[in-house]
């Protein structure tokens, strides 16, 4: 396969930023998105051209730092999906691929496709954690879990922090994310204690970190690479309710 990709390259925060083409030729459609990046700065290193900074690390979606929005989709076309996991035969043979980085003014553009989350991490600080002393750990079952708030739980502790959620939205807000901290720790009889402390610490923390306002279009989940359900905002709501009571 033969692409022509239109890649976004910007030094850092401060600096104006735009569209490079860069011609990518004998892509193996096997390849994952990653690897056909990987073999475009190979070329590009052979000619003396500064290749592309873009973020990863485990290459299977589960880090989630693979961030980049493709075609206008945050991690491309195909839903339920990350960049890394992400596969060329997706694409057609002469198609002009559009890569861009997260847009959000909370995701400051450090180096060409690459974005600063740490405002992720700032949340998780402000209350994404079980503190109350529970003893050692529990045996099997020795907690009984009613099945609904175990699967509630685990599907919300999917989410895997990437931040596509805020670069679909048009508010870039970040919703989606609190919201499956908070119910995935809520749901367990561990997290419960500090639930209406742990919700109103994480959102003010959103608040201060200038991340937008959710408006329910559902953008955020249909990005989402984990498939995130918008029920979670709704359960954040009610929790952040009772929190201001």
């Amino acid at each position: 396969m033969n692409l022509k990709l239109k890649i976004w390259r910007q030094k850092d925060s401060q600096t104006k930023g735009q569209f490079e083409e860069v011609d990518a030729k004998g892509v193996n459609p096997d390849m994952s998105f990653l690897e056909m990046l990987d073999v475009v700065n190979e070329d590009m290193v052979k000619t003396g051209k500064e290749p592309v900074a873009f973020d990863h690390d485990c290459r299977e979606g589960i880090c989630g730092s693979c961030s980049m929005v493709i075609n206008g989709d945050p991690h491309g076309p195909q839903k339920g999906t990350t960049t890394c996991q992400l596969h060329m035969r997706t694409f057609k043979d002469g198609d002009t691929i559009h890569i861009e980085p997260w847009r959000a003014t909370s995701f400051p553009v450090v180096r060409d496709l690459i974005v600063d989350r740490s405002a992720f991490d700032r949340i998780i600080t402000a209350g994404g954690y079980i503190s109350v002393a529970t003893g050692n750990a529990q045996d099997a079952n020795a907690i009984p879990v009613p099945k609904i708030d175990a699967d509630w739980a685990f599907n919300a502790a999917a989410c895997i922090g990437c931040g596509a959620c805020v670069a679909a939205c048009k508010n870039a807000s970040a919703m989606l994310f609190v919201s499956a901290k908070t119910s995935h720790l809520g749901a367990m009889p561990q997290g419960k204690i500090e639930q209406e402390k742990r919700v109103s610490n994480m959102v003010a923390q959103m608040d201060a970190e200038g991340f937008g306002a959710c408006t329910n279009t559902g953008a955020c989940s249909a990005a989402c690479p984990k498939e995130i359900k918008l029920e979670n905002i709704a359960q954040l709501n009610r929790d952040l309710v009772k929190s201001s009571v």
